[in-house]
């Protein structure tokens, strides 16, 4: 471990166990990640949406302070937490378009880079899909969470899950296959 990622995660350590100032040490350390993050996030979104990179960083720490604060492995982990919670909030944004329009375009699961999806993606739909994912495989949906959301490689996704990188490689290929063939099967049902 780099002494950089050593006193990442000395800090997420100190301020799990609730020392309030690790976290002034921590964000000048982790916003470049956070933002990447939320790029790739917003690289999802049609181009004229309301919120931007650094507004989605600024609602994820909101959340994320306003929540139980969660043992943190490292940084991979705490990018995890951070892009799922980034993921809620554009889910709920697209929610909400999605009730005034509702002819959204299927989400894309491409490898480039770590399967960031065409802008207009249905978020609203691959929520429900990783979802339904979960119920049968929640390390598959967390894979999908990591790598397409937050940006993971799966070196670092296979940290955070604890397992090989073969596993997470296989996880990926086979959630991306059964997420298009639900997404497919959900808007052929829904034409």
């Amino acid at each position: 471990m780099s002494p950089a990622a050593h006193e990442i995660t000395r800090l997420l350590q100190a301020w799990s166990a609730g020392d309030e100032s690790a976290l002034e040490h921590l964000v000048p350390l982790l916003y470049k990640d956070l933002h990447r993050v939320a790029k790739r996030c917003m690289a999802q979104e049609r181009p004229d949406h309301t919120l931007q990179a650094t507004a989605l960083v600024h609602e994820a720490c909101v959340r994320l302070l306003a929540g139980a604060r969660p043992t943190w492995q490292d940084r991979a982990h705490f990018i995890a937490v951070c892009a799922r919670i980034m993921r809620r909030i554009l889910v709920d944004s697209a929610r909400f378009r999605k009730a005034v329009k509702r002819d959204v375009p299927l989400v894309q699961l491409e490898e480039a880079p770590a399967g960031v999806a065409k802008p207009g993606t249905d978020l609203v739909a691959l929520d429900e899909a990783l979802t339904e994912l979960a119920a049968l495989d929640k390390r598959k949906s967390q894979v999908v969470e990591m790598r397409f959301f937050g940006g993971l490689s799966v070196k670092e996704t296979a940290a955070v899950l604890k397992v090989s990188e073969e596993t997470v490689m296989r996880d990926w290929k086979l959630a991306k296959s059964w997420l298009r063939r639900e997404l497919k099967k959900e808007r052929s049902d829904g034409s």
